[in-house]
């Protein structure tokens, strides 16, 4: 099986690390703009630096199409790791060359634009699954486990967070992932199922508390965009409650709603002299300084919890996540628990482990106990707890 990266960033190398770990992956190719720059968990792999060769490293430039084609020829599954808007033009190229496709996601109209394509993808004899990493991907999965298991579903909830293992005032977060990102998710509504019906509602708001095992112990939980993907819609009237809420520490959202609030992170261009700024990029350009922290070590926490009834009685199921940077790698959290996740995909889709071809989400096509048990072989160990009898 030979598996192409598109992206040499922080989630493309832990996916390329991960996929050379399998030994049904003979080739891994990363496609980027940048070649020079190898994480150095993936030297050992590099011919060219007297490891094994499984590992190539191939200029991509995601905007030339040739350069794209060229570099999936041959190819069994893309797993793509690029920013969220490249998913559509790549998704169509890979249906191009007869390769299965997976990305991050992470943008829902992108995502509904990805299965227009389904005909095309059925054709070619390929899988496309878009939103592969933690959120959206992983707690799609486990929702729908949940859901499976249940005879009668009447809500589901969703919390993860992207945390540092040692938080520093005033924001007690570093940054995990891109920043643009996070303020995204800040600033656009998040989308929710409400009674049955799809709903937006305003990012930073519906604060709740989470207790998680200590040293971690109480963590403030609050809605943001992007997390939930298309779970609202394809449950529409079958579901009461559906929700995805972000987990940081206790005061983050406080604070980052009255930055927002105070307009701080508009994308309106303002005035300032002579010149013309936005106000969000230079508050990412005075923060982030401050948030990066070089061996800061992070960690991901994760609940699904699915409620309904199960013969008769009601009944909780909930899977709980706790996974910490690696320190032999240097692999954070983040990176295992999305890298990885789009990875595993990426090969179940090679070995014809999913449930159809097309255009599908991981909820729709993913076999639960097959990805599970996939997480568990890279040490991303996922608890699950039933409780029969909840109100």
């Amino acid at each position: 099986m030979k598996v192409l990266v598109l992206g040499g960033g922080a989630q493309g190398s832990a996916a390329a690390y991960d996929l050379l770990q399998d030994p049904d992956v003979t080739e891994v190719v990363i496609g980027d703009v940048q070649t020079e720059q190898v994480a150095l968990f993936l030297r050992p792999y590099l011919a060219s630096a007297g490891g094994s060769g499984k590992l190539r490293v191939e200029r991509v430039n995601a905007r030339d199409e040739d350069s794209v084609r060229r570099a999936m020829a041959g190819m069994t599954s893309v797993v793509c790791a690029l920013p969220y808007y490249f998913n559509l033009p790549m998704t169509r190229l890979a249906i191009e060359a007869g390769a299965n496709f997976a990305d991050l996601g992470g943008n829902t109209e992108i995502v509904e634009q990805q299965r227009a394509l389904d005909e095309e993808a059925m054709a070619a004899g390929v899988s496309v699954i878009p939103d592969c990493g933690l959120a959206p991907g992983m707690v799609n999965i486990l929702a729908q486990a949940g859901i499976d298991e249940l005879d009668s579903t009447e809500s589901v909830r969703m919390w993860v967070g992207g945390l540092p293992q040692n938080p520093e005032p005033p924001l007690n977060y570093q940054i995990v992932y891109s920043m643009e990102g996070v303020l995204d998710y800040y600033t656009t509504p998040g989308l929710v199922l409400h009674e049955g019906e799809p709903a937006e509602v305003e990012a930073l708001t519906g604060m709740e508390h989470v207790n998680f095992p200590e040293p971690l112990g109480t963590l403030e939980a609050f809605y943001t965009a992007g997390g939930i993907s298309t779970l609202p819609y394809r449950y529409r009237g079958q579901l009461r409650t559906m929700e995805y809420k972000t987990l940081r520490y206790p005061g983050h959202a406080q604070i980052m709603k009255a930055i927002r609030d105070l307009g701080l992170l508009s994308d309106e261009p303002v005035k300032v002299g002579d010149a013309e700024i936005t106000p969000r990029q230079f508050f990412i350009d005075r923060v982030s300084p401050g948030l990066r922290k070089p061996g800061g070590k992070d960690l991901v926490a994760l609940r699904v919890e699915v409620r309904g009834t199960k013969d008769g009685q009601s009944r909780a199921i909930r899977y709980d996540l706790l996974d910490y940077f690696d320190d032999s790698t240097g692999i954070t959290a983040m990176m295992r628990t999305t890298g990885y996740s789009l990875a595993l995909t990426g090969v179940m889709q090679g070995r014809g482990q999913i449930r159809s071809g097309g255009v599908r989400t991981p909820d729709e096509t993913v076999d639960p106990s097959a990805y599970l048990d996939g997480l568990a072989r890279r040490g991303i160990q996922i608890r699950k707890t039933e409780v029969a009898g909840v109100a």
